[in-house]
């Protein structure tokens, strides 16, 4: 078995995984590090998914990275464009030679006695190989390659059309003149209605719950105004800092009045609709925001309506039949196609089998530490985005506070850093979600513990957490600093997570 060692290894060569090899290379000139990504090119999401109208459900000016600004005209940006700006990130900053295509990660495993991680790899062709790094950097997303999640339906054996999942699109899957149902009422869903509805005969949007809708123009003029009298670094931080701004303000008024937003929302949807809206299809139990809300650039699902390419349907499912689903309400939809677009499946660290000094790692077990570490686990950081807001802005101030640690370890002549919680320490856990959504509700019993107070708490606040991971003290008086002599050859998980001296 090959083995290969550097100071840091980054899993997956996504969004998160090429914004943090590009802060390390201008944070830490001196560190090597490698990029291990399963699949056969980088993009992480932007690659995987593939289905009709695939884009952003948030501006690109902050799911953008920080250091390198989003140019296009459109703010609400299309799956291929999103691919293409990584592309070019890397290809432009060197980062795509750090990249080891095909290699899955199957465990990681700790050593106190060395400092340093070893983690083994599968490829594609069968072979396994090994990489060791005093350094990991969890980039691998929140979500299950391999499986989508999907409830059982009744009966589905017997359908004789197709059924697909959008995370698994078929590349040859033609629609034309099909009579289509797509399952779902969540971003999946919004995207797919009025990009079907191009080509298929009739599109059927078969919702169980209603959601809520934001639309919003796909360009933004002021950021493609402001372009045209301000070079891009300083129009591109502007717009960013004016939609961090108002996202956090949106949230926040919804939170606090939450018939005044659903109004405003509902007001937009039924001028969408030409004045006219049934609340059956659009007033969902929860209140916005208790859900991320479903963005619709253009009104384009609205104009589908409106013309008659695509309905709405709010029911619930009976069973499948061979000609489509009949729904509880006695209703029949016939189908040629069915695409459940009904969620992800959350997946914990990438699927990988952690260890500590020997002892299994149940990150459920597990707290945040600043939402970028966990309690009691070396030299790891994990980026989990934001629900509220753009995955980069959180992705961005993880890569930023990792590179911070890395270089207050080697100015303190120590190996590893360490948050450290006593067992006798742990207080009461808190819902790090409050967000009813149902792939978070599902998953509940896998996610890391949430505390209720720093620095054990997972935020869904950008400006807070600016203030604690790039302004605030890494020497906290929980974070511990080690050497691995000091640790040396334990014989307990325990015993090498001691309080050092």
């Amino acid at each position: 078995m090959s083995e290969q060692q550097f100071d840091v290894l980054i899993v997956g060569a996504g969004i998160s995984g090429i914004g943090a090899a590009v802060h390390l290379q201008r944070d830490c000139p001196g560190k090597s590090f490698a990029i291990l990504e399963q699949r056969a090119d980088l993009g992480g999401t932007w690659d995987l998914f593939q289905y009709p109208g695939i884009r952003s459900d948030s501006d690109m000016h902050t799911l953008g990275f920080d250091f390198e600004p989003w140019t296009e005209q459109k703010a609400i940006a299309d799956g291929p464009s999103i691919w293409r700006y990584l592309h070019r990130v890397a290809k432009e900053r060197n980062i795509e030679q750090h990249i080891r295509f095909g290699q899955k990660v199957m465990t990681a495993s700790w050593s106190s006695e060395t400092a340093s991680w070893t983690l083994e790899c599968s490829g594609d062709d069968g072979a396994h190989s090994r990489y060791t790094a005093s350094y990991l950097y969890l980039a691998s997303g929140y979500y299950d390659y391999e499986q989508g999640h999907e409830p059982p339906f009744e009966g589905r054996e017997a359908f004789a059309g197709q059924i697909v999942h959008p995370q698994f699109w078929p590349e040859d899957l033609d629609y034309s003149g099909q009579k289509v149902v797509v399952i779902g009422s969540g971003a999946t869903a919004v995207t797919l209605v009025p990009s079907i509805a191009r080509k298929a005969a009739h599109v059927t949007m078969l919702q169980r719950t209603p959601t809520w809708y934001a639309i919003r123009p796909s360009e933004d003029a002021l950021a493609n105004g402001l372009r045209k009298i301000l070079p891009d670094k300083w129009a591109y931080k502007l717009i960013r800092t004016r939609n961090v701004l108002l996202q956090r303000f949106i949230y926040n008024r919804a939170r606090k009045r939450p018939d005044q937003v659903g109004e405003f929302l509902h007001g937009k949807v039924r001028d969408a609709l030409d004045g006219e809206m049934d609340k059956k299809h659009f007033q969902p139990p929860y209140n916005p925001w208790e859900q991320r809300l479903c963005l619709v650039p253009d009104a384009d699902m609205f104009a589908a309506l409106n013309r008659g390419d695509a309905e709405i349907v709010t029911d619930q499912i009976d069973r499948f039949d061979e000609s489509g689903i009949q729904l509880q309400s006695g209703q029949h939809l016939d189908a040629d196609l069915i695409v459940t677009a009904t969620g992800l499946k959350l997946a914990v660290a990438g699927k990988i089998a952690f260890q500590v000094d020997g002892a299994p790692v149940a990150f459920n077990e597990q707290y945040y530490y600043k939402g970028a570490m966990f309690s009691n686990i070396p030299n790891l950081a994990v980026v989990f985005g934001y629900v509220n807001a753009s995955w980069t802005l959180k992705a961005d101030l993880v890569a930023r506070y990792f590179c911070r640690l890395i270089n207050t370890v080697d100015a303190r002549g120590a190996d590893f850093a360490l948050p450290y919680l006593a067992p006798d320490a742990k207080g009461e856990a808190e819902d790090a979600f409050d967000f009813s959504s149902g792939y978070f509700q599902r998953s509940m019993a896998i996610l890391p513990k949430n505390g209720a107070e720093q620095p054990w708490k997972l935020n869904q606040d950008y400006l807070l957490d600016r203030k604690i991971l790039l302004k605030g003290a890494l020497d906290d008086g929980v974070l511990q600093f080690r050497t691995a002599d000091r640790a040396a050859a334990p014989q307990t998980r325990d015993a090498a997570l001691e309080p050092a001296e």
